[in-house]
Parts: C-alpha cells; structure tokens; sequence
C-alpha cells in the first residue's frame, strides 16, 4: 500500500532531522568513499587445494550453479527415484590429491554449491587459442587452469599460437610442432592426458556447396572449413579421454599441409564442430551420459595470451569487463587509442574471432580473452559464465575496485542490438505486454499503464527483440526546476536473465541518464551519445523485492519508507564537477542542492499508481 502523502513528508523531515545528528546510516547509504572492495589475490601462491579454493573464490550463485548443472550435471535416472536419502559423492573421488590441511570433503560439507558443482559432469567442448610464446612458468599456470576445467567438464580442444615465430621463416614447421609438444607435455604434468594433432585439421577455402560468400549480420564466414571427416582425430581424442593440441596447419588447394594463422583455424573449427554436432545429434537424438560421449559443440572460446583482455577508454587503457559485440563492436575500433596497437596488438584480430565464432556457437555460449596471470578465473568463467566485475556497477567503484587489474579478463558476448524509443506510439504493445508481465509475473493493468506512458514517457530502452527494457518517464515535482528522472520498469525476460542482458541494459540506462555527458558514456547505445547533462535517476522498489541487493550495489543511495525503498543515482557530472570545486576536502553528507530533494522525490514517486491488475 503506498503511504499517504502527509505522512510520507513527516516521515522524510524527521529522516533528514535524524541525519544531521549523525544517526543518518540506518537509513541512507552513499557510494561515495564508504565502499572499499576486499583484495582479492589473483596471482598468490598455488597450493594443493587451490583448484577447490578457485570454485569457492567463483562465489557462484544458485542460478550460476543451476545453469551450470543444466550443462554439466547428469541427467535423473529414468528409474523410480529411491526412498532411502541421497548421498553426494565424495568430491575425493574425482579428483586425486595428497593430504593437506584442507580436506576435499570439509570444502565440500562446508559449501553445498560446492558439492553440487563437483557431481559427475557431462563432458563438453571449449575452443582454447593458447596464444604464446610463454616461458615454462606461464605454460605451467595456463595448463593448471585448463586441468581445473576438464575436472569440471569442459575439454579443450586447443589450438597453439607463437606470435613471434613469423611465416615463411627457416624451420617453421618444427618450431610449431616443438611448440605443441611444449603445451602436451605440461598437461601431462599436472595428470591430464593429451594428445597431439599436428595433421591439418581444417581446409582453405570457403565449404564447398557454398557458391557465394554472404556476409550474415555482417560477419563473414571463416576462410577455412572443415567436413564430418576432417574432425576424426579430434573426436578420437575426447573419446579416449585426451585433451587434443593442435598445430595451426591446413590444407591449401593442392593438398598441401601449410601453416596459417591460429585464428582462421580457430574460426574454421568453430563452424565445423558446431555443424558436426548437429549432424551427430539427428543421428542418434540427446547424448548418452556416457564417457567416451562428448558433445562437440563448444560452449566457450577462450583467448589466453600475454596482452590479456580488450582495453577500454572508459577504464583508463584497463580492460574492457563485459562486451556486446552485437552492438559495441564498431565503436571498440573507433575508440581504440594507437599505443594501444603496440600494448595490445591483437586485441582487435582477437575480438574478430571472437565475433565469428560466437556466430556460430549456441546463444548461450561466451568467450573470454584472459592473461596467463589469471589461471583460476577460467574456473569462475565456467561456473558464472559472468565478468570478473559487474560492468554495470557505478564507474566510482569499479575504479577503486582491486579486482580491475591490466590482467582483467574480457567477457564477450554475441550480445543483443540496444535502441532507444522516444514515442509511445513506436512501442510494439504485444511483445511489451509479454516482457513485463512475464519478467514480475503479474497481468499488467494495460489500459492504465499506456495511458500513463502517453502523458508521461521520457524513453525506452529496448534490448534486442523486447528481450529487456528500461521504461523512463517524466514526474513534474512541485517545487523542482526540472520533472523527476523516473524508472518506471525495469525488466528482462527471464530466459535472458544471466546472459549479460542485464548489465547491457543497465549501461546503457546509464549512458542515457545519471552518466550522460561524462566521456565514458559516449556509447552506441541509440541515445544521445553521451552528449547532454546528467539528470538523477529516481526509482522505487517494494522492502521484500529480491532485486534490491542488486540496486543497493547501483545506485547512490536509497531510502527506507515502510514497505518500499526508494534509489536514486546522482548525475555523475554535478558529482565530478562538485568534486573538483571543492578540492582535496571532498563532499559532505548533504550539499546543499540535496536539502530536501528525499521529501520532494518521495512524495510524488509514492503517489504514482500500480500499474498491475489486482
């Protein structure tokens, strides 16, 4: 029920009166110098129990395990389940380690999620580009965290890169075989097994059957392909439980095996085991839950090289968290400064991998370009499938955040288009109906919500086809220059919940908001371009709503009202601009442009109506 207005002001004055004696923190809480992120030790020293720590360090949540399970985790038994309880097995039993003070099955009581995770897995496929050269150390820490993850169910199927050893020089040939043997050799170490491929495994050329090549979402197809056959040494390897490690050869028109780039390999591989999947799967239906069954579709790409992920502009040259390549793929060309070309030469050939393989792989799938500094985070890839840090967080926090190093791993995603809608008449109604009522699970009051947006709506920002929207309005406030910046909806389909969706959204609210005309908001999201002055951000939330620890973390601060919350995210510009003026002695609790905005805000944000049927 939402609070009379009367009462709503009394209990705003007594709140700010309660703030200026200095108990203002049950109640208000700020970004702004009071969050300081813990240090998390990346590159410490690896001990026996680190591939157990690494599982835990991921802090995966019940929906990161579930989507695990859902590719990863047996399938039930057809049989009637027993009545006797059932017990996990014993994490101990996968993976053969010495004593040491941590024992496997005290991690394993300890976290449930844990246990869960370390179930008997279904094997699937990561494309893997080891992309060197590395120094034995460096080998010996990437090949650990591609152990970890065969433990956890994802094969490599490993493609080996020297950037240094350029083509046509004197012993190529041996030096890429050498190189192989080099990354074999290291896995076995660490008690994988692995077999080399130093045959060609794809084919120059466009696939045959194919008169023309047709750029589709202007993405080219590969410039090599493979056929069912050609696949035979790898599929060889994953069903004798082998890790395959393969040359960067291929067969030129003339049948000659000739090296080429690790990327057109790569690419080639990726089209070709997705495509041999399929054909696999009309063969014979669903894989069985058996060992020598391994599903060739790959579900990630992972890009480890020396460089480590896509630097940013809006980071400071640090790495890009979290990309849509759907819609910000030409703006990282645009923005990628020239000292970055010599840094990072192969960051923008990387991130045009990546785009065409995730073409061709499920929606589902990601890539990660990763440094041989971060071994354990392909471990938290695969569980989360998430950034290392949330993209969408305030930029004052990720800047102080100790987790956003030069050695940040970069998540990619195929992503969805992002466009902003400012007429109410543009909105296609039906798939909106959808999105919301399917999002809150509630029947959307339609007549009264469109009739609101009519009088009220600022824009909409849409994520692919209604897969999520921001739906912002304008609140006149009696006594404020400007009408409120409101969030009326947020919300995502919940077969997109988990798939970066979110986060692009977020960003893109923000850019078109509380971010607008700061730098770092000039992106292509379909609005202003960055272009414009910053407004605050005004949203409220019911006290039992299990997204607020979700808002708690995004906005500036928030107010308790009985059963709602009210967030709000101050423009980032009036802070910055505010911030400067006043120099080394910083902001205070409340400026004076803060007086009395909380009892405004509230009580036109708690006189607008629900908009769902009773």
């Amino acid at each position: 029920m939402i609070p009379h207005a009367t009462r709503t002001r009394g209990l705003v004055a007594a709140s700010v009166k309660n703030r200026r004696t200095q108990t203002f923190k049950a109640f208000y809480a700020t970004i702004r110098g009071l969050r300081h992120p813990t240090v998390d030790n990346e590159d410490g020293p690896v001990s026996e129990n680190d591939f157990f720590l690494s599982i835990l360090r991921a802090n995966p949540s019940l929906r990161d395990t579930r989507s695990y399970l859902a590719s990863f985790g047996p399938r039930p038994p057809p049989q009637a389940p027993s009545t006797s309880s059932t017990t996990l097995p014993s994490p101990s039993s996968i993976v053969q380690a010495p004593q040491r003070t941590i024992h496997v099955s005290e991690l394993a009581k300890a976290s449930p999620i844990l246990a869960s995770i370390l179930n008997p897995v279904i094997r699937r496929t990561a494309l893997v580009k080891v992309q060197g050269p590395f120094t034995d150390v460096q080998l010996d820490s990437i090949a650990r965290g591609l152990v970890y993850l065969e433990k956890l169910g994802l094969v490599s199927v490993i493609v080996v890169e020297n950037d240094e050893l350029h083509r046509g020089e004197q012993d190529e040939r041996t030096s890429i075989i050498e190189e192989t043997m080099r990354v074999v050799t290291s896995l076995e170490k660490h008690g994988a097994r692995a077999r080399p491929v130093v045959g060609a495994i794809v084919r120059l050329g466009p696939k045959p059957g194919t008169d023309e090549i047709v750029a589709v979402n202007r993405i080219f197809p590969p410039e090599s392909h493979t056929t069912y056959s050609d696949l035979i040494p790898i599929r060889s390897a994953l069903r004798a439980g082998e890790i395959p490690v393969i040359s960067p050869f291929a067969l030129d028109s003339f049948c000659r095996s000739i090296r080429i780039d690790a990327n057109d390999v790569i690419s080639g591989l990726a089209r070709g085991m997705v495509e041999a999947a399929a054909e696999d799967h009309s063969k014979r239906g669903e894989l069985d839950d058996t060992p020598e069954n391994v599903d060739l579709t790959p579900l990630r790409l992972m890009i480890i090289n020396r460089e480590g992920g896509v630097p940013s502009y809006a980071r400071n040259g640090y790495p890009h968290l979290l990309i849509n390549l759907e819609s910000e793929y030409p703006h990282i060309h645009e923005t990628f400064h020239p000292s970055w070309h010599h840094s990072h030469p192969t960051a923008l050939s990387n991130l045009s991998l990546a785009r065409t393989c995730l073409a061709y792989m499920p929606p589902t799938s990601s890539a990660v370009m990763v440094s041989h500094r971060s071994p354990s985070s392909l471990i938290a890839n695969l569980i989360t499938n998430k950034p290392a840090v949330s993209s969408s967080l305030p930029h004052a926090l990720l800047q102080g955040n100790s987790k956003l190093t030069p050695s940040t791993p970069t998540l990619l995603r195929r992503g969805l288009p992002i466009q902003v809608i400012r007429n109410c008449a543009d909105i296609d109604r039906k798939k909106m109906n959808r999105l919301l009522e399917d999002s809150f699970r509630r029947t959307l009051d339609q007549d009264a919500f469109y009739s609101r947006l009519e009088q009220t709506l600022d824009y909409v920002i849409l994520a692919g086809d209604y897969a999520g929207a921001a739906i912002v309005t304008k609140e006149e406030c009696p006594g404020l220059d400007t009408p409120i910046t409101y969030l009326d909806k947020f919300a995502v389909l919940p077969s997109h919940q988990g798939d970066g969706t979110v986060d692009f959204l977020w960003v893109a609210l923000h850019d078109e908001s509380y971010g607008l005309g700061l730098p770092f908001s000039a992106n292509p999201n379909g609005g202003k371009g960055g272009k414009g002055e910053g407004r605050d951000l005004v949203w409220r939330s019911r006290a039992d709503n299990p997204v607020n620890k979700w808002y708690f973390e995004r906005s500036t601060g928030h107010l308790r009202m009985g059963s709602w919350v009210l967030f709000w995210c101050d423009a980032e510009k009036r802070l910055e601009i505010e911030r400067g003026r006043r120099g080394s002695s910083g902001l205070s609790h409340i400026e004076d442009w803060e007086d009395g905005r909380l009892a405004k805000w509230a009580d036109v944000i708690f006189k607008i109506p629900t908009t769902w049927k009773k």
